[in-house]
């Protein structure tokens, strides 16, 4: 079992967000992005962001809700879906309760940005739930801790299965890659 503490925790929820919010401005330029992190109106729904598409040729703008989660463990190739947000407290993980749109998977250290749409993605995974492994991880919150349990899913199963799904990299001068799968 992994432990992390809060500030660490928080440190990579931080880098995800912007690494998403960068790719979503470089997606479409003329989108809004609000952040609704801290409102509890979302907090609820697992929605992390809002962003504001305009419509091509004079049609309504769609608002997209967006799911961000931070992972530093990208050389591993798997997703960390999260199934139980604390063990503790029995409370379901945000990959079950969602009602965002799309989930921007952030890989911080390689500066990788996976574009999954999240009721697909639900689609191909429930039915194959039992074949992956389950991982924990505790995360220290001043002196109480939790633990979270979610399933490690291959980022290439999932981007070779799920329509829609998308992996960015960003380079060093700003600009963003979309990086081919491969296998």
């Amino acid at each position: 079992m992994r432990a992390y503490t809060m500030q660490s925790v928080r440190s990579t929820a931080d880098q995800a967000v912007a690494l998403a919010r960068e790719l979503m401005s470089f997606l479409e330029r003329r989108g809004r992005i609000h952040d609704v992190q801290e409102d509890p109106r979302f907090q609820h729904r697992g929605v992390d962001l809002l962003w504001d598409v305009p419509a091509e040729g004079g049609g309504a703008d769609r608002v997209l809700g967006v799911e961000v989660k931070g992972d530093r463990h990208g050389r591993r190739g798997n997703y960390f879906l999260e199934l139980i947000s604390n063990v503790e407290k029995d409370t379901p993980g945000c990959f079950l309760y969602s009602t965002a749109d799309v989930v921007l998977y952030a890989f911080v250290r390689e500066r990788e940005v996976h574009q999954l749409p999240l009721a697909s993605l639900r689609e191909w995974f429930l039915p194959l739930a039992k074949r992956f492994p389950t991982a924990q991880a505790r995360t220290k919150a001043g002196t109480a801790h939790y633990t979270t349990v979610g399933a490690l899913v291959p980022v290439l199963d999932v981007q070779r299965a799920v329509a829609g799904a998308a992996r960015w990299r960003r380079r060093d001068t700003g600009a963003w890659d979309r990086k081919a799968v491969r296998g």
